[in-house]
């Protein structure tokens, strides 16, 4: 197993931008350093890194990576 992180994907569709935005946000309010510059709103910056592409989504393993 590799000691890397997984690279973030880009939300597939309004819910899972939500979603990202969303716990980004609140990483936000818990002192998180922001990755862009732009508006003092958590909500807002949260918005604003997903649409630049530098929070996403963790890939998450598909039912055949488990088989043997």
């Amino acid at each position: 197993m590799s000691d890397t992180h997984p690279i973030p994907t880009r939300p597939r569709n309004a819910f899972e931008l939500v979603t990202i935005a969303a716990a980004r946000a609140k990483q936000l309010l818990n002192g998180c350093v922001p990755k862009v510059e732009g508006s003092p709103k958590p909500a807002r910056r949260a918005l604003q890194e997903v649409n630049a592409g530098l929070v996403g989504a963790a890939p998450t393993p598909s039912s055949h990576d488990d088989v043997q």
